[in-house]
């Protein structure tokens, strides 16, 4: 049986302290503060990325450099016959495409899996891998099995303000202020790998009612059968800084779908930059690995 390592990057949500855990290799990703390069996990904090957003710092955020995959590529393949590796949505970046044309050079033993997911979804994926891993399954069938399920997992998240949508060029200055002023809050869905506007409601609470529904219409529309196999599961994902609320959204979830698995992280901060603070996510989707 081939010795296989999954590696993944923080957008997944993943710690280098769960990775040491799981035995799986984290990549932290990069980002740019005013001029400075910051790595998520190694040089700044949840805390310190939020404080920094809402004092108006110029954030952007960048795929990993070549020799970054690369180096860690080569460090893995010295002790794994395979690679499983698993970056953020190639509708989100170009993280998947870059990976894809250097494992070329690697003979086989490099899988880049994409199967359109980020933050908890993604780390689910993660998980996923592991579990097919330890039943036996190559590289190859790993990367088969999980980008076969690309279109099996739907994720709603709610903003809690316009500011910094409007700064990423998302919607217009107008629509920001006119949003801020009647308390809407948008709220976007990623099916497919795609961002998309699902709606706007008035007011978190209604929005958290309005993602609990979603959620229901799409475990009715699009899961029945995974359901009655017992194979899908729930992940949330929170930029909000508040426990009080986050943990509150915890218990409604769990309330509601008291026969599903859930899974609770922060959102990655490369979504947080163009979410801001206060956002809070629900995502289902077919999971393998029941037991993490």
């Amino acid at each position: 049986m081939s010795d296989i390592v999954v590696m993944t990057d923080t957008n997944s949500g993943m710690t280098r302290e769960e990775g040491e855990k799981y035995g799986v290799a984290v990549l932290p990703m990069s980002f740019i503060i005013n001029g400075k390069v910051y790595y998520e996990g190694i040089d700044i904090s949840h805390e310190e990325f939020f404080q920094k957003l809402e004092q108006g710092a110029e954030v952007s955020t960048s795929q990993p450099a070549p020799g970054e995959v690369l180096d860690m590529w080569d460090s893995l393949l010295k002790k794994h016959d395979e690679i499983v590796y698993i970056p953020m949505s190639s509708s989100l970046s170009k993280s998947y495409e870059t990976a894809v044309m250097l494992s070329r050079d690697y003979d086989g033993r490099v899988h880049v899996v994409d199967n359109r997911r980020v933050s908890t979804p993604q780390k689910q994926t993660v998980m996923d891998a592991l579990e097919l891993a330890k039943q036996g399954k190559t590289g190859a069938q790993i990367k088969e099995i999980l980008d076969a399920d690309a279109l099996k997992s739907s994720t709603y998240i709610a903003v809690d303000t316009l500011k910094y949508l409007k700064k990423g060029g998302r919607i217009t200055g107008a629509a920001a202020l006119l949003g801020t002023v009647l308390d809407m809050k948008p709220i976007l869905v990623m099916h497919g790998g795609k961002l998309d506007a699902h709606g706007k409601i008035r007011g978190m609470k209604s929005a958290r009612r309005a993602m609990i529904a979603a959620i229901r219409k799409e475990i009715e529309e699009n899961y029945q059968e995974d359901l009655a196999k017992g194979d899908i599961g729930l992940q949330m994902a929170y930029s909000s800084m508040n426990k009080e609320t986050v943990a509150d959204w915890e218990k409604q979830i769990r309330e509601e779908f008291p026969e599903l698995s859930l899974h609770s992280d922060r959102l990655s901060l490369s979504l947080s930059c163009h979410i801001g603070p206060g956002g809070l996510g629900i995502a289902v989707g077919r999971i393998i690995n029941k037991d993490w």
